[in-house]
Parts: C-alpha cells; sequence; structure tokens
C-alpha cells in the first residue's frame, strides 16, 4: 500500500535509478545521512521545508502520479505540484462549467456543502454537549442560522449564513478545548495556539481534497461555494467545507485536550504562532491515523476508511454534475 511521506526537514530530493532519494540538511546547511523512498510505495508528500530538486525529479514524479505539497513558515498551504491528470474528460469538464454558470444550479450545490458542513459541526457540538461541556445555548444558535440556509438565492448571502455559523462555532472551542482559548478566528499568521492548529488543519484537509479530487474526472479549479480564483483549486475548498469538521476539528480536540500537543510544541513570534517540528510531527501522525480508521458505511453496507470517504464525496459530486445521481453531502450518522 502506498504511504504517504512528510518532510520537516530542509533537504535535497534527487532519482536514482526506481528510487527516491531524500538527503535532509541541519541549520548550518550540512548534509546528514540520505533517505530512499521506493517510487512504488510512494502515495504522495508533503513539504513543510525548502526542497531542492530538479525538473528530472518533478518528471519522475509525474510519470508515477506523485504529488507534492508545500508549506510555508506559518503552516500556509503554498502548492502543489500535481501530475497531469490521468482521468481527462472533456464531458466532465463541460458539465462542471455548465453547472457553475447557471446561477440555480451553483446555488443548488454551493447550499449542500454549507448544510452538510453546518451538519457536521452541530455533530460535534452535541457529543461535546453530553460530555458536560455545556454547549446548549451555541447549539440552538447555530440550528438558527441553519434554517436560513435553504431560503438563500445568492452566493454571498449563502456565505455570510455559513460565516454566522462558523463564528458561533468558534465560539464552542472555548468551552470545548481545555487550557488553550481561541479568541476568535485569526488568519495569515495565527496570534495563537489554537487557531495555528486551525490552520494547519485545515491546509492538511484541503490538500487531501485536492488528491481525491485529482483521482476523479473533476476539474479542481472550477468550483461552485467559493469562487475561482487565480492559481488555486478552488473546488478542494468546497469539498474540504463538509469535512474539516470531521477530519481537523475532532483531531484539535484530541491533541490538546488529551496534551498530546502543548505549549512548548509551538512558537510564539511577533503577532504570530507556528507549531514547532515535534506538534507537526504530532498532528501529522493523529491525522493519518483519523484517515486510515474505518466506519460501517450505511450505504455499502462495508467498512471504509476516512480517505476513502473523501474520495467517494468528489464521485457523489461528479454524479450530481452529470445529471446521474443527486449530490448529497457527508453527514455524520456515528
Amino acid at each position: 500500500m502506498k504511504k504517504t511521506y512528510y518532510l520537516f526537514n530542509p533537504g535535497r530530493l534527487s532519482r536514482k535509478d526506481n528510487t527516491l532519494k531524500f538527503t535532509p540538511v541541519d541549520e548550518e546547511g550540512n548534509e546528514q545521512p540520505p533517505r530512499y523512498l521506493p517510487v512504488e510505495n510512494v502515495g504522495e508528500m508533503y513539504c513543510f521545508g525548502a526542497l531542492d530538486a530538479n525538473s528530472s525529479v518533478y518528471n519522475f514524479l509525474g510519470k508515477n502520479q506523485i504529488p507534492v505539497h508545500f508549506f510555508d513558515y506559518f503552516e500556509n498551504y503554498s502548492g502543489s505540484f500535481m501530475p497531469r491528470e490521468a482521468l481527462l474528460s472533456g464531458k466532465m469538464l463541460l458539465a462542471q462549467v455548465a453547472h457553475h454558470t447557471a446561477k440555480n444550479k451553483r446555488l443548488s450545490i454551493a447550499t449542500k456543502f454549507i448544510d452538510g458542513a453546518s451538519f457536521n459541526m452541530l455533530k460535534n457540538l452535541k457529543y461535546y454537549n453530553t460530555r458536560g461541556k455545556a454547549l446548549d445555548e451555541l447549539i440552538n444558535r447555530i440550528e438558527s442560522y441553519r434554517e436560513s440556509i435553504l431560503g438563500c438565492t445568492e452566493i454571498d448571502q449563502l456565505m455570510g449564513v455559513e460565516g454566522n455559523i462558523r463564528r458561533v462555532y468558534y465560539e464552542a472551542f472555548e468551552l470545548i478545548i481545555n487550557d488553550f482559548d481561541m479568541n476568535g478566528r485569526s488568519y495569515r499568521p495565527p496570534l495563537n495556539q489554537v487557531n495555528a492548529l486551525v490552520s494547519f488543519g485545515n491546509m492538511m484537509c484541503y490538500s487531501q481534497c485536492l488528491r481525491a479530487i485529482h483521482q476523479t474526472q473533476l476539474n479542481p479549479v472550477i468550483s461552485f461555494l467559493h469562487t475561482p480564483g487565480e492559481r488555486r483549486y478552488s473546488l478542494a475548498l468546497d469539498v474540504a467545507e463538509v469535512l474539516k469538521p470531521i477530519l481537523v476539528d475532532r483531531i484539535i480536540f484530541k491533541v490538546l485536550n488529551k496534551r498530546m500537543i502543548q505549549v512548548e510544541d509551538f512558537e510564539t513570534g511577533i503577532n504570530s504562532v507556528v507549531l514547532k517540528e515535534r506538534g507537526k510531527k504530532t498532528f501529522v501522525q493523529a491525522f493519518e491515523e483519523r484517515l486510515e480508521e474505518t466506519i460501517k458505511h450505511r450505504t455499502l453496507n462495508r467498512s471504509v476508511s476516512y480517505r476513502h470517504l473523501m474520495k467517494l464525496e468528489c464521485y457523489k459530486l461528479s454524479k450530481h454534475i452529470l445529471d446521474i445521481e443527486e449530490y448529497k453531502p457527508l453527514k455524520m450518522w456515528w
């Protein structure tokens, strides 16, 4: 089975026969012992440090369908090297564009994304409410906002409702998380430890959604909720909305409340907080474990992993766009 590799140290990536050779360097620029990665075992790579590689390596990665995702110092997603689409479909491209340009069709899909995302947020809050976190008032406010989702007639209006829901949802983080305060959402860079974890986790989820989209015939730059922009895969942002409460937020609650990540795992600068290497590794390990967990799928009647649920979400969206079957967003039933 192919694995995801995380490169936390800066270094040089090269090809040696049918093997990838990664040579890390220390803070003084001294080379460390190389690590060899058989290409048939590599599913994708995440780079959190500077990576030195030439076009020959990227050609090799492309031929073997291995994407590489890059993050900057503040854990912001910088971009990805994505292999050439192996599942190109003119029919899908035309249908996807048609669903984006037709206002009612685009609004319908965008509404489903927000419906699924807000449902999963509520599911998280109800889970912790039964465990003594006193979240009734916040749950009622989100349920009230959810009632207006289906009445939205514009994307901007829908995004406004989503913003109100998420603002209340993040208020609940103050009650769910022990020993840390969130103090609202802060971006680029995050201003405290909880926000640093949210930013890091969201980018991990975004990258995984991009990978899942790439395994279908969908085009990642044509989106429905988020406005397509220059040099970003906005459809991955759409799909990630549904999955972040399931994949990211539950991990944040786990690693903080179980003290797997503590204050010393963060680096505080001027108006910024970022994860240190140990904190990143801890979160990544928890994220990978979450992706490999399985649940009994009610429709397929078999156990599937959370990683596979991401791919299924993209397949469902594909069927909707091709007018095969109406898209129903993933809603936690467990």
